[in-house]
């Protein structure tokens, strides 16, 4: 069974962006595209935080606060060639900002919980041998088991 569910979006052009020889065209709210024919495999494209510092980013954050009690499931749409070539990957901190687990998601979509002492969060849209692609977003739903 399933509980709230969030959309993220691509919103922002430069915040959290690989930019260095990219082309990004915001087509519609669910559709980014983006080509960028020489970024080397590995690179993060684009992240997006349950956290920022608003004076230093200048952005809010763009997902939603989670509990580590709790258990997700994520999910990326998007459009690439090759298919397999962006992957997730969710990063959790501690209150000082210091990691306290990760979690890499291949198949365009996993299940996911926090560690226990995670406060903030951060997930990461990596590239893996897709050079362009259409982005439509990335969904976060609850799990919530029938006891």
């Amino acid at each position: 069974m399933t509980g709230e569910s969030w959309n993220i979006h691509w919103n922002e052009y430069t915040k959290g962006t690989y930019l260095y020889g990219s082309e990004l065209v915001f087509h519609a709210k669910d559709d980014v595209e983006f080509k960028n024919e020489l970024m080397p495999p590995g690179t993060v494209i684009k992240s997006w935080f349950s956290r920022v510092n608003y004076q230093m980013m200048r952005v809010e954050p763009s997902l939603p606060m989670i509990d580590g009690e709790g258990r997700y499931h994520i999910s990326l749409d998007a459009s690439a060639e090759p298919s397999d070539g962006l992957i997730l990957k969710l990063i959790f901190y501690d209150r000082y900002d210091v990691e306290v687990g990760s979690q890499v998601v291949r198949d365009r979509g996993a299940d996911f919980q926090c560690p226990l002492k995670t406060f903030s969060y951060e997930v990461q849209l990596i590239g893996t041998g897709a050079t362009q692609f259409h982005f439509h977003s990335i969904v976060i739903t609850e799990i919530i088991d029938d006891e």
